[in-house]
């Protein structure tokens, strides 16, 4: 976290968000500080870190179960020198290797929507755009998910109308 908190701002120096807490009175932030510890407490946290040859930090991804079964990833970051290396497909797979390996059904994460640098791999991985929202902190976002079922993925296919449905997908939805 110490190099999360000196490296952020570096990474997302163009970001145009606000830190929604930082608007709020001191029994909002009482109560939401209460409510967050709820959360907190025992939901599984994933941290990763990538240091260089000369033990440099040069990334981080980390994130929080949301559920029984999902998991958000919250933030990554590369640092402009070591971008389109690799790095953070790397930090991707090795999350993506964790979490299923955890049992999490489900692996989502928000971006904004130009954000191609990682939208690109996260689809090439096999996430899906599953929703996109306006968010007063953020703008406009898209919300990608990772499925680990294979079932639900294919499901999520049929969903989007991009899979008619198969005889796996009648039999799962009944359909004559």
């Amino acid at each position: 976290m110490p190099l999360y908190n000196q490296y952020r701002p570096i990474v997302f120096e163009q970001n145009h968000s606000y830190n929604p807490w930082s608007i709020l009175s001191e029994e909002e932030l009482q109560k939401a500080k209460e409510l967050n510890s709820l959360c907190t407490n025992r939901a599984y946290m994933l941290y990763l870190a990538v240091f260089d040859q000369n033990d440099q930090f040069v990334a981080w991804s980390y994130g929080r179960q949301e559920s029984g079964t999902e998991f958000h990833m919250l933030d990554s970051g590369v640092l402009k020198d070591h971008r389109r290396k690799g790095i953070y497909s790397l930090l991707l797979n090795r999350s993506i290797e964790i979490l299923s390996e955890k049992g999490f059904q489900v692996i989502f994460s928000r971006h904004c929507a130009t954000n191609n640098a990682v939208i690109i791999p996260k689809l090439k991985a096999g996430f899906l755009i599953s929703k996109m929202e306006i968010n007063d902190k953020f703008g406009f976002l898209i919300q990608l998910q990772y499925f680990t079922n294979k079932t639900r993925e294919k499901v999520m296919h049929y969903r989007s109308g991009h899979l008619k449905p198969d005889e796996q997908i009648r039999k799962l939805f009944e359909i004559e």
